[in-house]
């Protein structure tokens, strides 16, 4: 085996590997094309789609963004569960079931998300205030994502994100659709732990290449890097802080990627 493709080997499967690859090329490609903002949560909700279409085109890109951003933070589990499954029947079958079921947990944020942001649209349409004061929405994600960096709830599921062995450890069952429930599991204990940065990717969307980039290294190092366990209160500062900086400067929020109007 080459240097090379041991270096592969212990980062992660190459199948997941071209999936993260693919999803952040298609994302610099949308946005070199101009494309990216048509696929924006917001576009599709005001571009007079019927709300199924609007959120299954939402969801084609949602799927990239998945890939993109929660794959990389995984891939220490993956790579987990690619050895403890390597000697069972059918190991590549539960490998892709397994990923099946992460997936679906993201799956479903992501409708949940669309859905009520769809409800936030029509909640803004109908008050002239808020809709003079759009900056009031992205302040207030950020507030959110800030503080629940603090919450315990954040601390207990990073705490299973990265100990992927301990995890496997107790729950591990040969099968596909064990393989299944195993990844779903891993799966909500992520989303447990990322939901609210991913609320913020799901705020300014492939629109932003510099958020996205930001919000995986966050989570990467969350839940792999030396440390990153005790990061995720300073983190949640830095969150408050540019939750401050929107909400006092209104201007600051085009600015960092977010709606104008």
């Amino acid at each position: 085996m080459t240097a090379l493709a041991s270096a592969v080997r212990r980062t992660g499967p190459p199948p997941v590997l071209a999936a993260i690859a693919a999803a952040w090329a298609l994302a610099v490609v949308a946005q070199w094309l101009g494309a990216a903002g048509a696929f924006h949560h917001d576009a599709l909700i005001e571009g007079g789609l019927a709300m199924w279409a609007a959120l299954g085109l939402f969801l084609l890109s949602w799927q990239a963004m998945i890939a993109a951003m929660m794959l990389p933070s995984s891939l220490s589990f993956v790579r987990v569960y690619e050895r403890a499954s390597s000697k069972q029947p059918r190991a590549r079958a539960a490998m892709a079931a397994f990923l099946a079921g992460y997936a679906a947990v993201w799956t479903a944020f992501g409708v949940f998300a669309f859905l009520g942001d769809a409800v936030i649209h029509e909640l803004v349409h109908r008050s002239v205030w808020l809709e003079q004061r759009p900056w009031l929405i992205a302040g207030s994600v950020l507030a959110l994502a800030g503080a629940f960096q603090f919450s315990s709830l954040k601390d207990a599921c990073l705490h299973e994100c990265r100990n992927p062995a301990s995890y496997l450890l107790r729950r591990y069952r040969r099968g596909v659709w064990e393989a299944f429930r195993i990844g779903r599991g891993h799966g909500l204990y992520c989303l447990g732990c990322c939901w609210a940065l991913m609320l913020l990717a799901f705020a300014v969307g492939v629109v932003s290449l510099s958020w996205m980039a930001a919000l995986t290294l966050v989570m990467v190092f969350e839940k792999t890097g030396k440390g990153g366990d005790r990061g995720a209160r300073p983190i949640g500062v830095a969150l408050f802080a540019l939750a401050a900086l929107v909400l006092a400067y209104p201007g600051a929020a085009p600015m960092l990627g977010f709606e104008s109007g």
